[in-house]
């Protein structure tokens, strides 16, 4: 069954939440996982990629929007509609919403901040993952 991991964080603004995003996605790539990391829309896939470039100058995760996919793959897409291609383990889901197609992932992670409109659309996936069954574990994170 997939592992749904929240990360709480103390902070208040979306760029604090993408900012501990990125550092997650470097997490995830250095142990070795492919990750997709799902967004509201392409503006803010955008935003991602660029912040991906700028968050800590030593670091590189390597990543791709999907739709201008390279050979070999790349170990992190970014997303907004469209489920990414199969054999993906982990999901950074940025999105308000659950995608349809969670479960295909080992992993899926959800980073909640104290922004008003991150706080209600996160405690209602914390909910909807509940009502299916899914184990959730809460991660506070001092940020």
């Amino acid at each position: 069954m997939t592992r749904i991991d929240f990360y709480v964080l103390t902070a208040t603004t979306l760029e604090a939440r993408f900012d501990f995003a990125c550092r997650l996605a470097e997490t995830i790539y250095r142990k070795g996982y492919r990750l997709h990391v799902h967004l509201e829309d392409e503006a803010m896939a955008r935003a991602f990629d660029d912040r991906l470039w700028t968050f800590r100058q030593e670091a590189f995760v390597p990543h791709v929007l999907i739709g201008e996919q390279s050979l070999p793959p790349a170990p992190v897409t970014l997303g907004w509609e469209a489920p990414p291609e199969p054999g993906i383990e982990a999901l950074l889901n940025l999105n308000a919403a659950i995608p349809s197609w969670f479960s295909r992932f080992e992993r899926v992670a959800e980073i909640i901040n104290q922004h008003q409109e991150v706080l209600s659309a996160k405690r209602e996936c914390w909910q909807t993952y509940k009502s299916r069954g899914y184990e959730v574990k809460a991660h506070h994170i001092n940020s």
